[in-house]
């Protein structure tokens, strides 16, 4: 493991400190490390469109807008390459959450991100995508 000095203006290592602290970081260097991880899985998502990512997204919905649930349904049919899971919860009365699994290339996982997201009558959306290095994405258990 190598040891690296940071010079920060007294401001940065505050902002730093506070944010690491707020996360639940026993040390600054864990928080650090995942800082680097986290540019780097960006930076290889940009560079790569066909690299390999796993990505969570959620959204709430009003199950009563016309027709939402029936195009949410149809597009993860056609999309069935890549969605994995679908889990649906009631939140209340009319409003529901959904998580839909991904695993695919990045640019097709996003398209198909983007377009759950992007349905007339999908609030509070988000995506959360992570890389991964295996091109089998199902893990089977012995």
């Amino acid at each position: 493991m190598q040891r690296i000095t940071l010079s920060l203006t007294d401001n940065t290592a505050d902002l730093f400190n506070r944010w690491s602290n707020k996360r639940g970081y026993k040390n600054r260097s864990e928080a650090f490390r995942d800082m680097i991880r986290h540019l780097e899985a960006e930076d290889r998502f940009e560079e790569n469109g066909n690299a390999h990512c796993a990505a969570v997204v959620s959204y709430v919905f009003n199950h009563h807008e016309r027709q939402l649930a029936a195009r949410m349904v149809e597009h993860q049919h056609q999309h069935g390459d890549v969605v994995h899971t679908v889990t649906h919860v009631h939140l209340s009365h009319e409003e529901c959450l959904e998580t839909v699994i991904l695993f695919g290339h990045v640019k097709e996982v996003m398209a198909v991100a983007d377009g759950i997201l992007t349905e007339p009558g999908i609030r509070h959306g988000r995506i959360h995508r992570m890389p991964i290095d295996a091109v089998n994405h199902r893990h089977h258990h012995p």
